[in-house]
């Protein structure tokens, strides 16, 4: 073809690969704006304060998700509690006792052969001292449910099925290998660097700080939040029970201040619990950067792609206090 008689064979070349590179990108947006046709449920209770029926809200709460006994009757349950400072005077840092022992309830109620309790603490090389100061310790004592520091714990390496980050594979405890059912119990946060840190930043708990540093420092220098992806991808955790009855608000997950917003959150779909949880705090899960990444592939985060049980949104809504010159927490409101 000749220039003056149209298009030139080159650029009609082009224009069937430029044509191509808009479909590409038609359908990925699509997919984005879709979720891949993810859906995934969310529950909501009101838990006015730890003294409360908490083992009987997680159990209406596990029937509300489609959870009965026969799924849980005879399976090794394992909890996994975020646990960061030995702080005995905040209880606003560490997952509240009370909650975990209302899960511990709620599953050997509902026939868990097993439950136990693990952690390997971010902050303390020594999670056996935050389990004493946080309260837990005496909550395990007196059930005689058993312990691990996830720290320390022997270890196997499996490959890194998520791609986000540089690492090909993850050592993991060698302890989730013997439990049936891994319960993620975080904290409702904010975060310093990943603007929230609830049910799938919680596993950062999981990696072994003999192998990753304190605070888990190999997988900060990867990224923290491709690092969050990668795990979640790698690990595939059953369920999530979030302590939403007393937060942080502000500089967390240490150094902010409590707020009370008297609920649980739970959900077998993490990105779906997490997504949820922000909403409650008033900020937009798809301004947090492992929540978008998650989007469309780990779950849903669209509110409309989340089949809400128990309470409302609206009913619960308790906006959080963020601070602008923190960059993971600016224009990060809903």
């Amino acid at each position: 073809m000749s220039g003056d008689r149209g298009m030139t064979r080159r650029g009609f070349v082009l224009s069937l690969l430029s044509g191509s590179v808009l479909a590409l990108s038609g359908a990925s947006f699509l997919r984005k704006y879709t979720e891949g046709g993810m859906r995934a449920p969310a529950f909501i209770a009101r838990a006015g304060d730890y003294e409360g029926e908490i083992a009987s809200l997680i159990i209406a709460g596990l029937r509300e998700l489609g959870i009965n006994e026969k799924e849980i009757a005879g399976r090794k349950v394992l909890l996994k509690p975020n646990l960061v400072e030995p702080r005995r005077d905040c209880a606003h840092i560490n997952t509240h006792p009370l909650v975990v022992r209302g899960a511990l309830e709620a599953f050997l109620h509902m026939g868990a052969d097993q439950v136990a309790v693990a952690e390997g603490a971010g902050h303390s090389r020594d999670s056996m001292l935050v389990l004493e100061e946080s309260g837990l310790a005496t909550v395990l004592q007196s059930d005689g449910i058993p312990f691990v520091d996830l720290n320390y714990d022997p270890v196997y390496t499996t490959e890194n099925l998520g791609n986000r980050t540089k690492s090909k594979t993850f050592v993991l405890p060698r302890l989730l290998q013997r439990f049936d059912i891994l319960v993620s119990m975080p904290k409702l946060k904010t975060h310093h660097w990943t603007g929230v840190t609830l049910s799938m930043k919680n596993l950062f708990g999981l990696m072994p700080g003999e192998f990753y540093g304190w605070p888990k420092n190999v997988l900060h220098h990867q990224g923290i939040s491709r690092s969050i992806l990668d795990i979640n991808a790698t690990v595939r955790p059953h369920l999530a029970i979030v302590d939403g009855i007393v937060g942080m608000e502000g500089d967390g997950p240490i150094m902010g201040q409590p707020r009370h917003v008297g609920v649980l959150v739970m959900g077998r779909n993490f990105p779906a619990v997490d997504a949820t949880c922000a909403r409650i705090m008033g900020i937009d899960p798809t301004r947090i950067e492992h929540l978008a990444g998650a989007s469309g592939w780990l779950g849903p985060i669209a509110e409309k792609h989340i089949i809400q049980r128990g309470e409302t949104i609206a009913a619960v809504q308790t906006p959080f206090r963020l601070i602008e010159r923190i960059p993971a927490q600016r224009d990060i409101h809903l």
